[in-house]
């Protein structure tokens, strides 16, 4: 206890001396404002002053400084200044969650930049757009603008950049839960630094904090605390609180992960006494919940109630946070045996969940009220729910298997290319330095040396260009394999449709060779083996030595079976599937339970995992 006591005194005392100093600053730019004329000094005062206030006061407070910044801009005619002002309102806007004023500003503040020809300012609002957009689950839009910002931090050169771009896309990834892309970003990020000459170590225990959360999400929570560990002792030599905060509450996780729960405790209660020591309610807020979750599942239920109860009165404005906590509520209700209150909680956070579109957290809400319903004897509301359940975690599921395996097979394929690039530049070094040592002293060396190199330079230009082509390449070919399928089941649609229709009007034909003749058409054009071929021939495209495999693997599947397996490793739907085969989609059951049966597939095991790893 006392040393817990002592902690708490030393990180209120730490936090005291870094506001002070923040204030002393803060105090000091306010002296140079009101004593220096209207002019760009001014303006460039006023900037500065902006950031000073953002991090010290109210968000509002800033407002007056940056309203001046832009008249100012506007009479001095100071193109940069009045583009860091519309951006500095901007990015007020996005702190207080109104988008459309941020995107509104932003947009405004990158046509200067595009006039000013100023990557700087470029790099500061597509990244400020490309966060809106990743707050708002908008993750596609969010990529593409991070490719923008990418390219200027490119055509700047600047490396820092480059990094911290690497950290943010990785960030995007990790909201997508496709962790192993995630962490492919932030190694580059982390490599990216190792490079630089400037250590830049609180950027670096940032990108070791991000590979152990990435590490934990993916389950390996043992792989992630030495990582954790290592930032967290950058971020407290640093003397940089926030960070410790949120670094604390990962390896809180972490250590929940491994059933070390008093440990996982332990963390969750620093990162507490650093948010209410430096007034950050949101971090409070996350910190009830983490207390909550880990004091429930130690047992400790009353506490747990009470530390979930203040997490959802202190973060009313964070939806995501507060769907989180109902759910935990409504599980502690159930071990409590106090169903109403069970139903009431889980109904909170699946409304919640379902306006921000949180599939996990809706899945969990009904699960939980289904139990809770069971529990209560409202079986029929349970089945609803629990049918639910079943549908979003399927869903999830196969979502999340479909995204694993497209990803590791992107890595798998570029990081065999960049490998074979990376042999040329080695081959190429050594090379240089052969011809270094042989051409000491003799022109012919050094000319031959000369054609070599550039031949090897030649042939890395090849190389990547190679490369490009060929992801050109594959990307159209799986454009033009799912065109021709969905060519497929439309004409097949459409031409079951005329049959139907023809069979309708077969009572009203005065002759009935006419009739007969178009149905013979039609069941010729629907068992045309020439649409077959040339599916196949865009399958094997993209698909490589599937068929192949399936056969060595399986050699008693026939020609039909072979079809109903390359459109399940496309993943199409079963109406999809339907209309492609012309069968009907009772049918495709009764074809995938065959297939089932034949491949020795136990009712466990998914058929489309064992296709989609064909």
């Amino acid at each position: 206890m006392k040393t817990r006591f002592f902690v708490s005194i030393y990180l209120l005392f730490s936090c005291f001396i870094l506001q002070a100093q923040k204030e002393e600053r803060l105090d000091s730019l306010l002296n140079v404002y009101e004593n220096q004329p209207d002019g760009i000094e001014k303006i460039e005062t006023l900037d500065q002053l902006y950031y000073g206030t953002l991090h010290l006061r109210k968000p509002e407070d800033v407002l007056p400084y940056v309203k001046e910044q832009f008249q100012l801009s506007k009479t001095f005619n100071y193109k940069k200044g009045e583009g860091d002002a519309l951006f500095n309102y901007g990015n007020y806007y996005r702190r207080i969650y109104a988008f459309d004023s941020a995107h509104y500003y932003f947009e405004r503040s990158a046509s200067i930049w595009e006039e000013l020809d100023d990557n700087e300012g470029r790099f500061k609002t597509f990244n400020g757009l490309a966060k809106i957009e990743q707050l708002q689950g908008n993750f596609t839009k969010s990529l593409e603008l991070y490719e923008k910002v990418m390219q200027t931090a490119k055509n700047m050169k600047s490396g820092i950049r480059i990094a911290e771009t690497n950290r943010e896309i990785a960030t995007i990834y990790m909201d997508k839960a496709s962790y192993e892309i995630g962490i492919k970003y932030m190694l580059n990020g982390l490599r990216g630094l190792d490079s630089l000459k400037k250590p830049y170590l609180e950027k670096r225990a940032d990108m070791l904090v991000g590979v152990g959360r990435i590490e934990s999400l993916r389950g390996n929570d043992g792989a992630a605390l030495p990582q954790l560990m290592e930032g967290l002792k950058i971020f407290e030599k640093q003397k940089n609180h926030l960070w410790q905060c949120i670094t604390h509450t990962e390896i809180g996780y972490a250590y929940l992960g491994l059933d070390k729960i008093d440990k996982s405790i332990e963390h969750f209660n620093k990162s507490l006494e650093i948010s209410i020591s430096s007034g950050r309610k949101g971090f409070e807020a996350i910190c009830y919940h983490n207390l909550g979750l880990a004091n429930r599942k130690k047992g400790n239920l009353v506490l747990a109630e009470d530390f979930l109860t203040k997490s959802i009165a202190l973060g009313k404005t964070t939806a995501n946070n507060n769907v989180s906590s109902y759910n935990e509520l409504g599980s502690l209700f159930l071990e409590k045996n106090q169903m109403a209150d069970a139903i009431k909680n889980h109904t909170r956070a699946i409304h919640l969940a379902d306006s921000i579109q949180s599939l996990a957290e809706l899945k969990d809400g009904y699960e939980g009220r289904s139990l809770a319903y069971e529990k209560n004897g409202q079986f029929k509301e349970a089945l609803e729910d629990k049918k639910h359940f079943i549908n979003l975690n399927d869903s999830i599921f196969n979502t999340t298997k479909s995204q694993q395996i497209e990803e590791l097979r992107t890595i798998y394929e570029t990081e065999k290319k960049e490998q074979q690039i990376v042999l040329l530049e080695q081959e190429a070094k050594v090379s240089h330095l052969q011809k270094m040592l042989l051409g000491s002293g003799l022109g012919l060396s050094v000319l031959v040396f000369g054609f070599g190199f550039y031949g090897i330079r030649q042939k890395l230009k090849r190389n990547k260009a190679e490369r490009e082509k060929l992801d050109v390449e594959l990307a159209f070919k799986k454009k033009e394999l799912t065109t021709h399928a969905l060519h497929l089941a439309k004409k097949n649609e459409v031409l079951e449709g005329l049959k139907q229709k023809a069979k309708e009007l077969k009572e009203g034909e005065t002759s009935k060779n006419g009739y007969q003749q178009l149905i013979r058409t039609i069941n010729f054009d629907l068992q045309d083996d020439d649409n077959w071929k040339n599916f196949s021939r865009y399958f094997e495209q993209v698909h490589k030595d599937f068929n192949s495999n399936v056969k060595a693997k399986f050699p008693e599947i026939t020609s039909n079976e072979l079809r109903l397996l390359a459109l399940l490793k496309m993943n199409l739907s079963s109406k999809e599937i339907a209309n492609i085969l012309n069968i009907s989609q009772e049918g495709i059951k009764k074809a995938r339970y065959r297939l089932r049966k034949k491949l020795n597939i136990t009712t466990e095991d998914s058929l489309q995992d064992l296709v989609l790893s064909l």
